[in-house]
C-alpha cells in the first residue's frame, strides 16, 4: 500500500472507516488494507459468519472491536449494510481515535 494513504477519516464525534467484509471465510480477521480501483484505502476483513440476517456485519464489528481494542458499542455501520463495502463510524475521541488506529496501521500487513 502506498505510504499515507489511510482507511480513516475523521468524522464528527469520532472517525469513519472504509471496510471490505468477506463473509463465510476462514480464517476470520483483519487480512490488512489495500486500494480499490479508485485508490482509496480500505480495510479487508474475513469473519465466519453468513452474509444473511445481519450475522455477518454483527461479526464484522466484533472483530475490529476486538483488533483495535475498543468497545464494540462504539462501532456502527454507518453505509452498505447489504454489500461488501461498508463505512463504519467509531464514536470516541477523534486524535486519540486516529492515534490508535494508525498505530494499528503500523502493525499489520499491506498489499
Amino acid at each position: 500500500m502506498t505510504t499515507g494513504l489511510t482507511p480513516f477519516v475523521a468524522a464528527p464525534g469520532g472517525v469513519r472507516v472504509a471496510v471490505r467484509v468477506t463473509p463465510k471465510a476462514s480464517p476470520a480477521g483483519a487480512v490488512g488494507l489495500a486500494l480499490d480501483a479508485a485508490g482509496r484505502a480500505y480495510v479487508k476483513l474475513r469473519v465466519n459468519a453468513p452474509a444473511q440476517d445481519g450475522k455477518a456485519n454483527a461479526a464484522a464489528l466484533t472483530l475490529l472491536a476486538e483488533e483495535w481494542g475498543l468497545a464494540c458499542t462504539n462501532l456502527r455501520i454507518i453505509g452498505g449494510q447489504r454489500g461488501r463495502r461498508k463505512s463504519i463510524h467509531i464514536t470516541g475521541d477523534t486524535p486519540e481515535l486516529l492515534a490508535t488506529l494508525n498505530r494499528w496501521i503500523e502493525d499489520v500487513k499491506h498489499d
